[in-house]
Parts: C-alpha cells; sequence; structure tokens
C-alpha cells in the first residue's frame, strides 16, 4: 500500500513548530506547568529491575537494529524480559506500561503536539515519584522500540515476523541503512541521553537518608533540577516515538531524514547539558556524604581510642582497614601479603610518613628493626602508613611508593588508598602529623603509648621500648650532657677515644676557609701542647646535597677525620632536635634544664653561616664556641697553656672562652614546623634573653 507523499505535510509544519517552540523553551517558566501535575501518594516501585530491561533494549538491541538482527543477543532480551515478567510488581504496573505506550504510539502517528502529549503522559504519572515517571515512560518507549525491532530485523528470517512487517510497511533495513543512518544515529544518541539523565535521577533517589536531606544543599538544588529534566526525557521519549511511528508504513517510500535527525540532535544536546548538570550535583551530593561519613569515622575513631579493649583488632581495623575480603599488610621480609592478624597483642609502632620519607630515616629504623630481632627481643611490629594526596597521585609517585616500600624490612600497606580520610584526619588533627615522619606506639590492647616516639627512637634505639612517657622520663633521668650523649651509637670510634682520655673536637659548618684554617690551627696547637687531639667533622643539618660534596672535599684534603656518609651527619643532627622535642614534650626550659640548653647552644651554632667547635675529654669535660672565637682561642693558646698542668686542658680552654666572650652575638635556631611542640618562647643560650620569633619557609632542592 502506498503512502500519500502528501500526508507527513501537517507533520512538517508541526515539527517547524516544534523547533520553534523548543529554542525559544524557558525551562524555569515551565516549572509551574510541571509541578502542577505533580501530586505523589507515595507509592514506592523498585525502578531497579525495570531499569536493568529497558537499558537491554533500548541500549544492546536498537543499537545493534541498521547492522541487522542479532539472534543471540535477541534471545538472552527475551529470556531477562521472561525472567522480569515473573516478579508481581510488573503485572501491578503492565496497565500503567501499555496505557503509557498506547499514548507514545497513538499521539504520535497522527502528528501530536510533543509538548502536549508530554504533559499528559505527566498527568497521567502524576501519583508517582520523578524517578518512576521517567522508568515507567522509558519502560513503555522500550516495548514500543521492541516490537518494531523484533519485527524489522527477524523479518528475514521468520515468516511470522515477515508477515508483520508487510502489514505494518516497515522499511527494508538492510536496502535502506544508508538512508536511515542519519535518524538512527540521533536517535540512539538522544536514547542514550534520556538513559544517563534517568539512571542520575534514580541515583539521587538512592542517596542514604542519614546523610542528606531534600531540604539541605547540595540536595536542594539538585531536588529543584530533577522535575524539569524529568519533563526533558519524557519530551525526549516522545520524539523517539514519534520516530518510530514515521517508520510505520514507509516501505516503499523515500524517507527524508534530515528534519527528523536535526529535530533528535537538538533534543540530545539539550538533554545531555542536563544530564552534566546533574552529574556535577551528584558528584557535590557524593562529596557531602562522603564528609559526613568522615566526619562521623573520625569521632568513632576518637570513642574507639577511649574505650578498653581485649586487644589490639578493633583498633588496628580502624586505622588500616576494616575489611576481611583482602590481605591489606605486605610482609618486608617475605614481600608477601599478610592480614592484620600477624599484628594481634603486640606492641605496634605505625609509621607514619608522605612519599617524601628520607632513605636515611629508613635505613637507622632498618638498622633498629633488624638489631632488636637479631638480639630476640622483638617485642614490636611495625607498619607504614603511607600518607598521600588522591588527586596528585600518578606513576610517578606509584613508583616512589612502590621503591619505599621495597627498603622497607617491616610491615607496610599494600594500597596507600586503603587508609580512610578519617584515618588522615586523625593523624593530622590527633596526632599532630604534618610533613615530617612521626611513629605512633600503640599498646597490645591498642592503647596509646606514645603520639609519636620517634625522637625516643632516635636518642636510644630499642632502649626506650616501649616508648612510653614514662619510659622517656626514666631515660633522661640516667643522662647528662656528654660527648656519649652527642654521639652515642653513630660511630663506636669516637666512644673509644673518649674511653682512651683522648681529646676530641667536634666541629661542624660549611665554610672551607674556615675549617682549613681551623684544622690546620688546631693539630699545630695539639702538637705545641703535646697531648692527643682527634678531630670529628659532623657537617651540618638538612644539607645533604651539600654534605656529600663536603665529604669528597674531606676525602681529597684530607682536613681530619670525618663521617664517610651522610647518613651518619644527617642522624648527628636529627637526634639533637629530638633530644630538643623530647625535652619541651617534658616541660623543661632552657633556665632549668642543662641538657636543653646545651643542645640549643648546638643547634644555635648550626643556624650560623660560620663553624663552630666542641673539645671533650672523658665523659664530663666540654667546652664550646663559635667558629670565629673558637680558632681565637686556640691562636692565643699561649695566654691559657699555663693553667693546663693545673685545670686539665679542657677546662683551661673553657676559662679562657668565657675571658675572650663579647656580649656582641647573633645566634639563630632553626627548628622545623613541622614536628610539633614549637615552644611559644626560646630564650637564648649564651646570654639568657628571649628570642625574637620568625617563620622561615624553606626548599633546599640541592
Amino acid at each position: 500500500m502506498a503512502s500519500n507523499p502528501h500526508s507527513h505535510a501537517p507533520r512538517k509544519m508541526q515539527q517547524r513548530k516544534e523547533r520553534r517552540m523548543f529554542s525559544a523553551s524557558d525551562d524555569s517558566a515551565m516549572m509551574k506547568q510541571v509541578q502542577g501535575t505533580h501530586a505523589p501518594d507515595g507509592r514506592e516501585i523498585d525502578v531497579k529491575h525495570i531499569i536493568q530491561i529497558v537499558d537491554e533494549i533500548l541500549i544492546q538491541v536498537i543499537a545493534r537494529g541498521v547492522e541487522g538482527h542479532d539472534v543471540k543477543r535477541e534471545q538472552e532480551t527475551l529470556e531477562i524480559s521472561a525472567a522480569l515478567a515473573e516478579f508481581d510488581m510488573l503485572d501491578s504496573l503492565a496497565i500503567v506500561i501499555n496505557k503509557i505506550s498506547c499514548e507514545l504510539s497513538c499521539k504520535w502517528s497522527g502528528g501530536g503536539d510533543a509538548h502536549a502529549s508530554t504533559m499528559v503522559l505527566l498527568t497521567y504519572m502524576s501519583n508517582y515519584a520523578w524517578h518512576a515517571k521517567v522508568v515507567l515512560t522509558l519502560a513503555a518507549f522500550a516495548v514500543i522500540s521492541g516490537e518494531f525491532w523484533l519485527v524489522a530485523n527477524m523479518s528475514a528470517a521468520n515468516t511470522l515476523a515477515k508477515s508483520v512487517a508487510l502489514l505494518k510497511q516497515l522499511p527494508d533495513m538492510v536496502e535502506n541503512s544508508a538512508s536511515l543512518r542519519p535518524q538512527f544515529d540521533a536517535l540512539n544518541k538522544l536514547v542514550k541521553a534520556a538513559l544517563d539523565v534517568t539512571y542520575c535521577i534514580i541515583e539521587f533517589k538512592e542517596l542514604p537518608s542519614e546523610y542528606i536531606s531534600e531540604d539541605m544543599p547540595p540536595m536542594s538544588v539538585a531536588s529543584a533540577h530533577i522535575p524539569i529534566a524529568a519533563y526533558w526525557v519524557i519530551r525526549s521519549i516522545v520524539a523517539c516515538a514519534s520516530q518510530i511511528a514515521l517508520l510505520i508504513g514507509s516501505r516503499h517510500e523515500a524517507i527524508s531524514s534530515a528534519t527528523e535527525a536535526w529535530e533528535l540532535s537538538s533534543l540530545a544536546h539539550k538533554v545531555t547539558s542536563i544530564h552534566e548538570h546533574l552529574k556535577n550535583q551528584l558528584e557535590l551530593c557524593y562529596q557531602y556524604i562522603d564528609d559526613k561519613r568522615h566526619v562521623e569515622a573520625f569521632h568513632n575513631l576518637i570513642r574507639l581510642f577511649e574505650t578498653s579493649h581485649v586487644d589490639n583488632m578493633k583498633i588496628l581495623r580502624a586505622l588500616i582497614y576494616p575489611k576481611d575480603d583482602i590481605p591489606p599488610l605486605i610482609d618486608g621480609t617475605t614481600k608477601s601479603k599478610v592480614s592484620l592478624e600477624v599484628l594481634r597483642r603486640k606492641h605496634v609502632l605505625l609509621l607514619i610518613s608522605d612519599l617524601d620519607l628520607a632513605q636515611e630515616e629508613i635505613m637507622v629504623l632498618d638498622n633498629l628493626y633488624k638489631d632488636a630481632r637479631s638480639r630476640g627481643e622483638m617485642h614490636y611490629e611495625m607498619v607504614w602508613i603511607p600518607v598521600v594526596d588522591k588527586a596528585t597521585w600518578n606513576d610517578v609517585n606509584k613508583q616512589k611508593f612502590e621503591y619505599l616500600q621495597s627498603l622497607m624490612a617491616w610491615h607496610s600497606v599494600r594500597d596507600p588508598f586503603i587508609i580512610e580520610p578519617s584515618v588522615i584526619r586523625y593523624n593530622k588533627e590527633v596526632w599532630n602529623f604534618t610533613k615530617r615522619a612521626i611513629v605512633v606506639a600503640l599498646d597490645p590492647q591498642g592503647r596509646l603509648s606514645s603520639p609519636n616516639a620517634l625522637h625516643m627512637i632516635w636518642i636510644w634505639g630499642n632502649l626506650a621500648f616501649p616508648f612510653t612517657r614514662e619510659k622517656e622520663e626514666s631515660l633522661w633521668k640516667q643522662e647528662i650532657w656528654s660527648l656519649e650523649l652527642l654521639v652515642d651509637g653513630i660511630d663506636p670510634m669516637v666512644l673509644e677515644w673518649m674511653a682512651e682520655e683522648k681529646i676530641v673536637c667536634l666541629y661542624g659548618g660549611e665554610d672551607l676557609e674556615w675549617i682549613e684554617t681551623f684544622t690546620a690551627t688546631a693539630m699545630n696547637v695539639a702538637r705545641a701542647g703535646k697531648f692527643d687531639l682527634e678531630m670529628v667533622y659532623v657537617g651540618k643539618s638538612n644539607a645533604k646535597e651539600r654534605m656529600q660534596r663536603m665529604i669528597s672535599t674531606f676525602a681529597n684534603r684530607k682536613f681530619s677525620y670525618f663521617w664517610p656518609n651522610v647518613t651518619s651527619i644527617w642522624f648527628f643532627w636529627a637526634r639533637l632536635e629530638s633530644m630538643l622535642y623530647s625535652k619541651l614534650q617534658h616541660g623543661s626550659t632552657v633556665e632549668n634544664d642543662p641538657i636543653m640548653s646545651e643542645v640549643m647552644t648546638v643547634l644555635s651554632f648550626d643556624g650560623s653561616d660560620r663553624g663552630w667547635a666542641i673539645f671533650c675529654r672523658g665523659a664530663s669535660e666540654m667546652a664550646r664556641a663559635k667558629g670565629d672565637t673558637a680558632l681565637t682561642s686556640l691562636r692565643d693558646f699561649d695566654k691559657w697553656k699555663h693553667k693546663i698542668e693545673q685545670d686539665g686542658l679542657v677546662p683551661a680552654l673553657n676559662d679562657y672562652l668565657h675571658q675572650i666572650h663579647t656580649p656582641d652575638h647573633c645566634n639563630r635556631l632553626i627548628l622545623p614546623g613541622s614536628t610539633g611542640g614549637i615552644p611559644e618562647k626560646v630564650v637564648c643560650a649564651e646570654c639568657g634573653r628571649q628570642m625574637e620569633k620568625y617563620f622561615m619557609y624553606r626548599c633546599c632542592v640541592e
């Protein structure tokens, strides 16, 4: 049966009218009209099962329409349809879906008004929620398009389908594939956009109400846009149904596709824009929910540490990984994946750092960790918890993480992103982690032994176990300011010289001119005074690359004995800083604690541009001075050497240093601000006056 060539003229006029109406449409003005159709009565439908079959039909079948039928895919679709048909829910909704299908088919087959048809559908579905309206409309369209494509695509192989296609006068999809391509591409694009918006609307509906409510931004903003989004989804489905209607009865006539494709593309552009807006709003909602969950988890963590436990597993699960689906740790020795059970009822040290953790720190910790194991004194386990930023994570950071992990003999988390943001917040706000690494000590019941035991570890190593405040106080009571405390186990040679009652001179700085003059003068004085002098260069803090160059210079020019690796120099200064922070945590001041006074003096020496020196003999004799003063005292050796026989060399030198001391000085104490415990008041170790406080931002890329 031939079609009347003029039968589409009214439709063309209607489409031009629709274009004008579409381009001039004002969503804000339309809102009242759309909202006027909405009268939900609280009825709920499970849209997940419906959207599953809708998605299968609209995406998998329609997208394959022009290329030809896919019997296997059609069979899968029919099987899913049959399975879903078993739900009682679909039995009750079949009439609704059928009614909507009729509205979509009948009105547009006669050239109806798209806006009017959309409003009719909205009015018919007034009692349903917005997400249900769009899903039911898509389901009705899926029935229409599914029937159309089943008949059209199966007509070549199925006599029944062929007969139905003849009666409907459906076009031959193979013969007309080129001319129909623009329409089908536009149709599929619009259907996909409508599905995207529908899934977005469903996601909004499924957001957990305990964390976000409709009357609070960003949910309230999204809720205001959902009605108009639903309108344009349904309006788009009406347009898609019109395309199906246009194909019926067009078997033998040429089909003009340009206008229809333009209409669909214009709608697709608008619906895609709506989807982008809703998707952005959805991301804000998820961020809001995550923030609320993180706050809740943070406070739960606080309460957890205030509660007594039989072992440490609840605490460790909360801090590292709460689930049982994967082993969250890597054993540093075997490199195998292990569960948190390896930490049960053990003292646990949590090494918390970013990816800039210094290799020197790892090397010193590694020596201590292995030393404890070799002595059979393995009282604790250690776990590295890296703090990383997901926003800046890339292949370089991944390689850095894996490299640092490979250096560690202890446990580490297998993936830095299993650590919850609430835990990172707890690390920063409660345990004061900022930039520098900290070591949090937990006892076998998960109780906090120390929020940062790293200072104790640097000063006393494994002797500080179990890393409690009481243990720290006990160790300090046993200490005096001495060469042994200064050097400890960094260099056994120095301790041997001390035992032999030799004069030991520790000196530092990086002024090569001063170093050359000072070392030559000191050795000349030793020869003149006929005493044994051992000189040890200890470098400068926070200057790793420059110290490496200084080590090379010392190896070539033989100024004196020196530590041949940067790690020893770094550790010397790290221990001094640790002593200062440990004393600060215990409320010590320069006025009431001699050790703290001496530590601050040496640290202020390091802050100067020139060198410095400390002369020691035995356990307690010490004399120290900044570079120029130390050099002057040696040059004036003849002025004080007569006191050596009576007082001893170091006391005689100390007396002369006090004589030549002038009130003019400029001491600088540079303290890393990321370790915590920075004092509000610091007095000068040389004159006792309160020092001025400055802020210094430092980046030393050498």
